[in-house]
């Protein structure tokens, strides 16, 4: 399964304990996936919660589940996955189980190379 892969550059409040994080942009032909974008956040999420992901002055909803979020509405991914072409960085919030608002920001240096990439591997 060809990925692109991110960690964050900077995670916001810095004192919580948490996991790595990654971001995510996966294609399985087999399965007639292209660039669906989730995120492994490094900690349990506030049941029921929504996530927020910027690129630029866009934003777009995330459903989370676990540890887990996902494009809310699956029509907005390839907007988004555009939006991070272009972009220089994206920014994620969530809520933690326990209540605390997160930030990460990931950088998107070399992200339309490895999308290509993936696009020429992926056939």
């Amino acid at each position: 399964m060809p990925s692109s892969i991110s960690q964050p550059k900077d995670r916001l409040p810095a004192g919580l304990k948490r996991d790595p994080a990654y971001f995510f942009i996966s294609t399985r032909p087999a399965e007639n996936v292209k660039n669906e974008i989730s995120l492994t956040m490094g900690f349990g999420l506030k049941e029921a919660s929504e996530a927020k992901l910027t690129v630029g002055t866009q934003t777009f909803a995330l459903y989370t589940k676990s540890e887990g979020a996902w494009v809310r509405n699956v029509a907005d991914e390839g907007k988004m996955v555009e939006a991070l072409r272009k972009g220089r960085d994206v920014t994620v919030v969530s809520i933690s189980a326990r209540g605390n608002t997160t930030t990460d920001k990931y950088g998107l240096a070399g992200i339309a190379q490895a999308l290509d990439r993936v696009a020429q591997e992926c056939k």
